[in-house]
């Protein structure tokens, strides 16, 4: 089971630098170009995950894929209401959400959730 554990979380890593975000004009952006720190949150987090799933911590390892996913969720919200605040000087708040509209999530969501809820449900059977 720890070679699928490792497979979630090299999903986790390699997501982190597959389109997260698409913004029309710019481009698609990955973690590092949302936010450093939010990159750097999900590598620290990723590489507690590694150690815990060498030293077979079956509960560790759960508590950082729980901890991802958070994660995970707080960047989407963020990214929302980001979008949102960065089209607030229109002056109707439909016009504001049309143009948040705009800014779209990307594929690379699938491999980050994924490789988290991989880690998260897989468990270790040994005794």
């Amino acid at each position: 089971m720890k070679n699928i554990q490792l497979l979630g979380l090299v999903l986790v890593i390699v997501g982190s630098f597959l389109p997260l975000v698409h913004v029309p004009v710019i481009g698609n952006w990955n973690y590092w170009k949302l936010d450093h720190y939010l990159a750097m949150a999900c590598w620290i987090l990723s590489a507690g995950a590694l150690f815990s799933i060498v030293n077979n911590g079956k509960n560790s390892v759960r508590i950082f894929a729980a901890l991802l996913i958070l994660l995970f969720i707080f960047t989407l919200a963020a990214v929302k209401m980001q979008s949102m605040q960065y089209f607030s000087f229109l002056p109707f708040k439909s016009w504001q959400e049309t143009f948040a509209g705009v800014v779209k999530l990307r594929w690379g969501w699938i491999a980050e959730f994924s490789g988290a809820l991989i880690m998260l449900l897989v468990t270790n059977k040994n005794k």
